[in-house]
């Protein structure tokens, strides 16, 4: 339902995005991270049709964003970074005229429509308040408020929980996750814990090119260098430390805790060595319990900055 199909953004002699190709079915919801300048935002705007491409084309729902932008806009719900609020109006007069800009008819539907939004967004207890005297965070859920309006199957949210409390990033990250059971959505995002809780796939993007899109363990396991396993014996620290470091295709241990004749280490492995098996023998052979022995998820930090760090040096 999302489709970005080598698009391309210069800004005079700039290239802002370039080539950037992706998609987003229904169903998904899919992160978009990157460091500061990597093309994010352009990339979304592009997507909402802010601004036309360069070259390439953006499509939401089959729509041609640049040639068909009305029938196009009707299909998707943008929350930008910072969204452009009438200050002057309450949040509810708000959310009504923005379910009237996306011709939801008849006051009486406006109002339900402006109602459902602020329910989910959590805003029904500042329906009445003008929109100026909230803080910034309330902005952002009045943002997000907008973009849900007529339940669009297309959701671009930029940022979407900057600037909230934790309990009201964890309701919103838990609504999106909803959302996406139904929609298609596109989060940009730089907290890369919370990308990786919440999206069924990532793209991530540097200097406005695609370095990686994949699922976020997938793409973790794919670029660690080495695998690691945590594991526990009956033992003394010191002498499991040097039965594990011993084993062929161990690089090193670490000790990560000892108390009452027990030891937990932390094996790194070479890439694509599986040293389980020898690492339980070895362990049993000296007569301790072995008491856990389980692999260490990579996570998508490690893979991001896998990714980021070498194309920074380019």
């Amino acid at each position: 339902m999302i489709v970005a199909e080598h698009l391309t953004k210069r800004f005079g002699a700039r290239t802002a995005v370039d080539r950037v190709s992706f998609t987003v079915e229904r169903g998904e919801v899919v992160g978009f991270l990157g460091p500061n300048g990597a093309g994010k935002t352009t990339t979304i705007r592009l997507l909402a049709g802010v601004f036309p491409p360069s070259s390439g084309r953006a499509l939401i729902d089959g729509l041609d964003v640049a040639t068909r932008p009305l029938a196009a806009r009707r299909r998707l719900g943008y929350a930008p970074e910072r969204p452009a609020l009438h200050r002057e109006m309450t949040v509810a007069a708000f959310l009504e005229f923005a379910a009237g800009m996306k011709d939801v008819a008849g006051a009486r539907e406006r109002a339900a429509a402006a109602g459902t939004a602020m329910e989910r967004t959590g805003l029904r207890e500042v329906a009445g308040e003008r929109i100026g005297q909230l803080s910034k965070g309330y902005h952002q859920r009045v943002g997000l408020a907008q973009a849900l309006i007529g339940d669009p199957p297309v959701l671009l949210l930029d940022e979407p929980t900057g600037g909230l409390d934790p309990a009201h990033s964890v309701e919103t990250r838990r609504l999106i996750r909803t959302l996406g059971d139904a929609h298609a959505i596109l989060v940009s995002s730089h907290a890369l814990a919370e990308v990786e809780g919440l999206c069924d796939r990532v793209v991530i993007l540097h200097g406005g090119r695609v370095l990686a899109a994949d699922r976020p363990a997938d793409l973790a396991a794919r670029l660690r260098r080495t695998s690691c396993l945590d594991v526990e014996a009956a033992a003394p620290a010191d002498a499991l430390m040097a039965t594990l470091a011993a084993v062929p295709g161990v690089r090193h241990v670490d000790l990560l805790a000892r108390s009452n004749g027990q030891a937990r280490c932390r094996v790194e492995a070479e890439p694509g060595a599986d040293v389980r098996a020898r690492v339980a023998a070895d362990v049993t052979a000296h007569g301790w319990g072995l008491l856990g022995l389980a692999p260490v998820e990579a996570s998508l930090e490690e893979a991001f900055l896998a990714l980021v760090a070498p194309a920074e040096g380019r």
